[in-house]
């Protein structure tokens, strides 16, 4: 059984996760996820070789607070352990649109809910702080586990780019999905993003 970590600063705290800044000391450990193939068959277009400098400047490009991206660390609540990343991209505050993306690095942490409820809280986030009102994601055909989650997060199908991914020796499809503000419930933010009550006057 492993040991609990300390608890790290947190933005959005949820049931089983919670989002936090990226870290600077875990760049390693994001080195190390992005390395695994196996990983990243099923969110990336084409597993490479990642640098540490690369991943550095990766980091960097968050890190530097831009205000069309913004990256979360993900972590389970029970122990406090870095499990994955997500983050929006290509955020757009004049229309109200961007782009998620995720990955459970772990492989302990996969196929168990964790990415589903990062992925409620990611959008909680677009929609709930920033006022956001659609956010968009590609997933591929053959990620079945991928689609179902984030279908179980808010997400719906809105079309498809036929034979797009070529992957283990055939193709598949590209399918593009989103959520809008207004098919969604905040499960956290809501409670905090909110004016104050009324008081009574004093007296």
């Amino acid at each position: 059984m492993r040991e609990a970590q300390a608890r790290p600063v947190v933005n959005i705290v949820g049931e089983r996760v919670a989002l936090s800044p990226l870290r600077r000391d875990l760049l390693e450990t994001y080195q190390r996820w992005f390395n695994e193939f196996q990983t990243l068959c099923t969110p990336c277009d084409m597993p490479r070789p990642v640098t540490l400098e690369e991943q550095t400047a990766q980091y960097e490009a968050i890190a530097s607070g831009s205000a069309t991206r913004v990256g979360f660390q993900i972590y389970e609540r029970a122990t406090w352990e870095p499990i994955g990343t997500c983050a929006l991209i290509d955020i757009d505050h004049r229309n109200g649109t961007a782009e998620f993306v995720i990955i459970i690095g772990e492989p302990t942490h996969r196929g168990r809910g964790f990415g589903t409820e990062a992925t409620r809280l990611a959008l909680d986030y677009a929609f709930t702080a920033l006022g956001l009102h659609n956010v968009m994601l590609k997933v591929y055909e053959f990620n079945r586990a991928g689609i179902r989650a984030y279908q179980k997060a808010g997400f719906k199908e809105i079309g498809r780019r036929r034979g797009a991914r070529r992957f283990a020796g055939r193709r598949w499809d590209v399918i593009y999905m989103d959520c809008v503000a207004d098919e969604f419930t905040s499960p956290v933010l809501s409670e905090i993003f909110r004016p104050d009550s009324p008081r009574p006057d004093s007296q």
